[in-house]
């Protein structure tokens, strides 16, 4: 087991409750500080109090199984709006915004998430504004088949 999937371990044991959830965990290899990079989420978002206790939690973990024999810089915080979405408890996180999808075959999508399930999720497809007959429609896409997909920030 390498670094990364002994964190994941360890970071596991301290989200047991469910409340939380891993995003993303990345360990730079560099020899001199190497950083750990924590991306966490929950259904109802994450504070920065929270991140921070989860931190040092982690850090301690970290410390006491000597997992990075020298110094490091760990860094725990949520994954902001701008990252894209990667898991099913994401999408239902962001039922009723809007997305932008970029399917593996390259083709790009624009609508609003109506629901997502373990299996893929249901896109309200965004009208044209130059074909006003046309009436949205419902997609639904497959994870499988995404490549990238971003929340929308309407101002």
């Amino acid at each position: 087991m390498n670094v990364k999937e002994k964190i994941i371990a360890l970071l596991s044991t301290l989200l047991e409750d469910d409340t939380f959830f891993i995003v993303e965990v990345q360990v730079s290899p560099s020899k001199i500080r190497p950083k750990v990079t924590v991306l966490i989420d929950s259904d109802a978002g994450i504070s920065i109090d929270e991140c921070a206790e989860i931190s040092r939690k982690l850090d301690d973990l970290i410390e006491a199984e000597e997992l990075i024999p020298h110094a490091y810089t760990l860094e725990v915080s949520s994954p902001g709006v701008d990252y894209p979405l990667a898991m099913p408890r994401q999408f239902r996180k962001n039922i009723g915004r809007t997305l932008r999808i970029v399917l593996k075959d390259g083709i790009e999508k624009k609508g609003q998430l109506q629901s997502a399930t373990e299996e893929g999720f249901m896109l309200l497809e965004e009208v044209k504004k130059k074909k006003k007959d046309q009436l949205p429609v419902e997609l639904f896409f497959a994870y499988a088949d995404i490549s990238k997909v971003e929340v929308q920030i309407k101002f």
